[in-house]
């Protein structure tokens, strides 16, 4: 346990700007430029429902209303955080294990009493669970700060908001949600971590080239064959199934694409509030056997990248 906790931090210093300070800056920025827009904007042109808010204090079902979609999407203010998160894993582990070959501290690493396993484990661990738990907690932190900008807004503009948002549930369950969204996130991207894991164990040279043009050309070789020599081929399943969970899996979200008729169905048939409608959907996903094939082909691919990690050398 202790080995495993001194690989997970070492990891962390030496991608500390790429998993902790690029979505810092992210969600700097996005607060720079809403509290820009807040103060150098012409909020007397603000109008829900019609009414003007420089001039109409709000009240009645309109102010409920409000109240409500505030603390139901003020999470969605980090949408682009969590997005960055997919390149970021990406790229980490596209050149987690080659650039420790490519500059030689392979050598120094393989010197030190630590098995290829736990160390091929830190780096896995670091993608699926400690980066997507820093974005989760920036996230969280960004929508909170957004939600007391607005309601200071609404508050100089004479609408008091800050009792009904204090007293909603959603405002305390919404950061539960997205953490309890974890678990799916690692099934989903389990092989797209272990692919990428693999190819940068493998790869001499274009890391990116082989982990991204593989399932490409292959794809577009499965349709050129489907279409010009009537091959027996679903070519759209096999990049569907195949390339998009090999490459998209680290996407948030990505698992939607699976089950978005679930969401409409929760959010218009059974009134669920979109929050909830995702949260249910997403965990639905689960019950299908896909996920579940993928995620242990991913750990197939990951003990792949350890048995290549022990045999490759310096490139």
């Amino acid at each position: 346990m202790k080995t495993m906790k001194w690989l997970l931090k070492r990891e962390m210093w030496e991608n500390k700007g790429m998993l902790l300070w690029t979505p810092l800056a992210i969600a700097g920025a996005i607060v720079a430029l809403v509290l820009s827009a807040l103060v150098m904007s012409h909020t007397s042109n603000l109008r829900i429902d019609g009414q003007n808010l420089a001039t109409v204090t709000i009240e009645g079902q309109v102010r409920t209303r409000i109240a409500e979609t505030l603390v139901q999407v003020y999470i969605g203010t980090g949408l682009p955080v969590l997005m960055a998160l997919g390149l970021l894993v990406f790229f980490y582990c596209l050149s987690a294990l080659h650039d420790e070959r490519r500059d030689r501290s392979l050598l120094f690493w393989k010197s030190l009493p630590v098995s290829d396993f736990a160390t091929v484990l830190s780096k896995a661990l670091l993608a699926l669970v400690v980066a997507p738990l820093i974005t989760i907690g920036i996230t969280i932190a960004l929508g909170l700060v957004m939600l007391l900008a607005t309601c200071l807004t609404l508050l100089v503009h004479g609408t008091n908001l800050f009792g009904e948002v204090l007293s909603s549930p959603d405002l305390y369950l919404s950061p539960l949600r997205l953490i309890g969204l974890l678990p799916v996130y690692i099934l989903w991207a389990l092989p797209t971590v272990g692919w990428l894991l693999m190819v940068s164990s493998m790869a001499r040279s274009k890391v990116f080239l082989w982990a991204v043009g593989t399932p490409v050309i292959i794809t577009l070789l499965l349709v050129w064959a489907q279409k010009a020599l009537m091959f027996g081929v679903d070519a759209l399943w096999f990049a569907y199934h195949i390339t998009n969970r090999i490459l998209l899996g680290v996407a948030p979200g990505s698992w939607l694409v699976f089950g978005g008729d679930r969401i409409h169905l929760a959010h218009a048939e059974r009134k669920l509030p979109l929050p909830d409608a995702i949260f249910n959907a997403s965990w639905s996903t689960l019950a299908g056997p896909g996920v579940w094939i993928g995620a242990l082909a991913g750990i197939v691919m990951i003990a792949m990248a350890v048995y290549m990690r022990r045999r490759r050398e310096e490139v």
